[in-house]
């Protein structure tokens, strides 16, 4: 399996921010960190395990990209308008840096050609980016895989009124998107897949995800969700089960 390791500056962040890509050509996943971690943790945690016939085979290139959750989301206590405006600069890190970045090592780097989909995933804090990133450029992303995601931003922050809260909390902003609104056909031309266990520490998830199914039943988009047993807890060895399954509707 062909791993390289990136490191660049960030305008967007002012700073340098690393990820991961693996493999060297496929569909691309782009993943997001779990809360608080790193562009290593998807595979420190076993989450290519499942995926490195796909890699190896060409079928598929994973990007592990970082985070800034501890400043962000995780800052509980900061300056709330502070903390969301930090989110908005990864946002923008994200869809104008890095995203270009991956399309200029897929097709300079890697040497290929063709069109190329790029999708988003991620487990827990990783869902609520990935669906996040998803449904704001679903003309960038085209498709998802959202595990165990808690998808309302006032979970995070609760006190604040900020309009970019609002635009980074999915079950505030997808009830108000109209049937008609030119995302939503976008949208329906994507695989969308949410899941979430029933087991321990699950309970958040397991409301966010109906609030999300019901919005894209709403609308009219064909979403895959699915809802895993009593015995499937928010965790990594569950994740680790869920992606191989999932990813065969992807490549």
């Amino acid at each position: 399996m062909r791993i390289a390791h990136y490191k660049e500056y960030s305008h967007c962040l002012s700073r340098d921010m690393e990820f991961l890509v693996y493999g060297h050509a496929g569909a691309i996943m782009l993943t997001f960190p779990s809360q608080n971690g790193r562009y290593y943790d998807y595979a420190n945690n076993g989450m290519l395990e499942g995926l490195e016939c796909y890699i190896d085979e060409g079928r598929l290139i994973v990007v592990a990209c970082d985070s800034i959750d501890e400043e962000s989301w995780s800052a509980l206590g900061g300056d709330e308008g502070w903390r969301i405006g930090l989110q908005e600069a990864y946002f923008h890190y994200i869809t104008d840096e890095l995203t270009p970045k991956i399309h200029s090592i897929y097709y300079q780097d890697l040497g290929n050609d063709g069109y190329v989909n790029i999708f988003t995933t991620g487990c827990s804090m990783g869902a609520t980016h990935a669906l996040n990133f998803f449904l704001r450029r679903p003309d960038l992303y085209h498709g998802v895989i959202a595990l165990s995601g808690v998808y309302h931003a006032t979970f995070f922050f609760p006190n604040y009124q900020d309009p970019r809260i609002y635009d980074n909390s999915i079950t505030d902003y997808l009830p108000n998107l109209p049937y008609d609104h030119p995302y939503v056909d976008l949208y329906r031309n994507s695989k969308i897949v949410l899941c979430v266990g029933q087991g321990r520490w699950e309970d958040e998830a397991i409301a966010d995800t109906r609030l999300v199914e019901d919005q894209f039943k709403r609308l009219g988009v064909n979403a895959f969700i699915d809802y895993w047993g009593y015995d499937t807890d928010h965790d990594w060895p569950f994740w680790r089960r869920q992606i191989p399954y999932f990813i065969q509707f992807f490549i």
